[in-house]
């Protein structure tokens, strides 16, 4: 990795998703295909810049000195979730005909609810994507 790929805020702070992965190849395969994701670490972890954020993937593991009680896992129920990625789109038909053809399995088609149109996403490793696109006008 190239120490200037890094992200390294020079104020402030940096927003970096982390993904527990089973497979790091295969994942990074993954959003490298269907989102175009760029690959600055191949793994041990993976890291990937994704548009204007930064994508982390890794494999689970136990608890460590500084997370005494926690294990990372992979979703045990791709059903349930308390978090998700969320990418707003331009044109979210563009990007539903454009993700599916690069193997983007969506949940269903774009649904329209008023002030956004959706769609979801899993991962392979069952973790959920929302793809959205506004269309409600700013409020001032």
């Amino acid at each position: 990795m190239n120490p200037d790929d890094a992200p390294r805020p020079q104020q402030g702070f940096v927003v970096t998703q982390f993904l527990v992965v089973s497979d790091q190849d295969r994942s990074r395969d993954y959003y490298q295909t269907v989102f175009g994701a760029t690959v600055v670490r191949e793994r041990d972890p993976v890291i990937m810049k994704l548009v204007n954020t930064w994508l982390i993937l890794n494999v689970g593991g136990g608890p460590t000195d500084d997370k005494p009680t926690v294990t990372l896992t992979t979703p045990p129920d791709p059903d349930r979730t308390s978090a998700f990625l969320n990418l707003r789109v331009a044109d979210i038909r563009a990007a539903y005909s454009e993700w599916s053809a690069r193997g983007a399995q969506f949940l269903t088609e774009p649904k329209d609810h008023g002030v956004e149109i959706r769609a979801y996403i899993r991962d392979p490793d069952g973790h959920l994507i929302e793809v959205g696109q506004t269309t409600a006008a700013p409020t001032a």
